[in-house]
């Protein structure tokens, strides 16, 4: 059985529509995804409709959270994933809310400091594309940039005007990641933290500040990961079992905004099957 827990669709900033997403995995030959676009829950109903004969779906979500290091007081991204959590937790609802508000005034302020500058972008005509109910992000205007010629690709645009040493970065004000996981588990879902140590694209979590979370009550660690090499993965592999956490290896697929294939890292049966048993607020998509 082939599962892969961390893929994205246009309701965040994927490219496939959520349709186009899991026709995309049953062609991969996976036989479980999940859809985890950032900070929104409005791609599981066209995928769920659209869900091919022979694929189960697991609707989540990628949640934008913030680690607060209890000693050195370190302020560090956190993705974290959620899973099978009822989309109608009032809290949940509001929180998702305010975080789809703020990328929006984040994307936008990005776009005029560029156009000021004289970058060939539209910030009115990039907020237009964004769909109705998804969630905006920093790959909107990458794409943005490829379409005007400035950038060959969205991996250019990152690494020359929207890295977050650039002067054209905007911060945005995340949901403290204990937060999160309280939510989560308040609306029966589960929590696994994504990527924590891909050093590759900034400040990572350290081993202690990991340790915090699982006794916080954080179910499962994403260990396989493109942006984890061997060493980390056999460290986190190590860890993970210490702590009684899930393993999920998850290829983190953006469509053609990233180079990284569905499928490309998968999770063990074994680890969904905990996952799936932990949870109570929502289902796994079957047909």
């Amino acid at each position: 059985m082939r599962i892969d827990l961390h893929a994205h669709s246009t309701a965040s900033d994927g490219t496939d529509s959520p349709a186009g997403l899991v026709a995309a995995a049953a062609k991969a030959g996976l036989d479980v995804v999940a859809i985890t676009d950032h900070d929104t829950t409005a791609g599981w109903a066209p995928a769920a409709e659209a869900l091919p004969p022979g694929l189960s779906l697991v609707p989540g979500a990628e949640l934008s959270t913030i680690s607060v290091d209890p000693v050195t007081g370190r302020h560090v991204s956190v993705h974290l994933l959620a899973y099978l959590f009822d989309p109608e937790s009032p809290a949940l609802v509001a929180e998702q809310t305010r975080l789809r508000s703020e990328r929006r005034w984040r994307l936008r302020v990005m776009a005029e400091r560029m156009a000021a500058d004289g970058l060939p972008v539209d910030p009115d005509e990039i907020m237009s594309l964004l769909p109705e109910d998804g969630s905006a992000g920093r790959p909107h205007l990458a794409q943005a940039l490829v379409r005007a010629g400035v950038v060959a690709s969205v991996n250019e645009a990152f690494g020359s005007y929207l890295g977050n040493g650039s002067g054209y970065f905007v911060a945005r004000q995340d949901t403290l990641v204990e937060d999160a996981i309280d939510m989560i588990a308040d609306a029966g879902g589960v929590t696994v933290i994504a990527h924590p140590f891909a050093y590759t694209r900034g400040a990572t979590i350290t081993v202690d500040v990991l340790a915090g979370l699982a006794a916080h009550g954080l179910t499962g660690v994403e260990v396989d990961h493109p942006n984890h090499d061997e060493e980390t993965r056999v460290r986190l592999h190590g860890l993970a079992g210490e702590l009684g956490l899930v393993r999920t290896g998850s290829s983190d697929y953006h469509g053609t905004n990233k180079t990284i294939d569905l499928g490309d890292e998968t999770t063990d049966p074994l680890a969904l099957e905990e996952l799936v048993a932990r949870s109570t607020g929502y289902e796994v998509v079957t047909r």
